[in-house]
């Protein structure tokens, strides 16, 4: 079964969605990130996927104080990302209740000190997170730095130096799919699957039904992760159910799970 991990995007401590990555086309969100944990916990999210968006262009973990808060809950387990770049950081996070921790720019610029991180914490605590953009070949280049930088990497490049040094989980966003409410890049994630099926993948970018995950789990991907289209119920918590192995009793919409 594919997972749906609902995704909180976080900058100067609100939920906040950016449009294909840029940081100058912002949504801001009214409701408090404790409120959005809440929801998603009682509609049966096991897990949930926070980004420090500051922290991803930047390099510092700015919003710290609100992941500490919503790992400090103890319901949902935590994928947390954005600014993770050093030792410190990741032993900080785990150490707080995070269960996992998502790393991107330094998987890309510093490999070496990135596969010895998955030596030390595990691969189950690990999440690589590589964000790309299709290049007019067709390729996957990965982009970094908040997704402000490209690279010459592709994503086929990243993920076999990573397939062979004990990674397990790999999160991918099409970053031109983030945000747009378009529809994922099915192919993209058909041939990460065909090329690399001992990874674990998330699948990010884009997701704006049900429609949407079905097509997403008929690819193999191990999960969904998805922001926009929940944090703006655009999908009933009767549709969610099926990728929510914690969901309880039936609710007619999503909205009702957290009221």
């Amino acid at each position: 079964m594919m997972l749906l991990i609902p995704a909180i995007d976080l900058r100067n401590g609100r939920c906040v969605r950016l449009y294909q990555g840029d940081f100058g086309a912002e949504t801001r969100y009214d409701t408090e990130p404790a409120e959005l944990f809440e929801r998603y916990q009682q509609a049966g999210a096991p897990w949930l996927h926070v980004v420090d968006l500051d922290g991803a262009k930047d390099g510092t973990l700015a919003n710290r104080s609100v992941i500490v808060d919503l790992a400090s809950r103890g319901t949902i387990r935590l994928q947390v990302g954005g600014g993770v770049r050093s030792t410190a950081v990741i032993d900080d996070l785990l150490s707080h209740g995070v269960a996992r921790v998502v790393v991107g720019s330094a998987a890309v610029e510093r490999p070496d000190e990135v596969a010895e991180w998955l030596t030390r914490f595990g691969p189950d605590r690990i999440c690589l997170a590589f964000d790309v953009r299709i290049d007019s070949g067709g390729e996957p280049r990965v982009h970094t730095r908040g997704w402000t930088q490209s690279t010459a990497l592709s994503l086929w490049e990243a993920a076999e130096r990573y397939a062979a040094r004990g990674a397990r989980h790999i999160l991918c966003t099409d970053i031109a799919r983030d945000g747009a409410l378009s529809g994922p890049n099915l192919e993209l994630y058909r041939q990460a699957i065909a090329r690399f099926p001992q990874l674990q993948w998330q699948a990010s970018g884009g997701v704006r039904n049900a429609g949407d995950l079905f097509e997403l789990a008929r690819t193999g991907v191990a999960a969904a992760v998805s922001g926009k289209a929940l944090l703006e119920e655009r999908i009933t918590l009767e549709e969610l159910r099926p990728f929510l192995p914690n969901a309880s009793s039936p609710a007619s919409t999503f909205a009702t799970a957290g009221s």
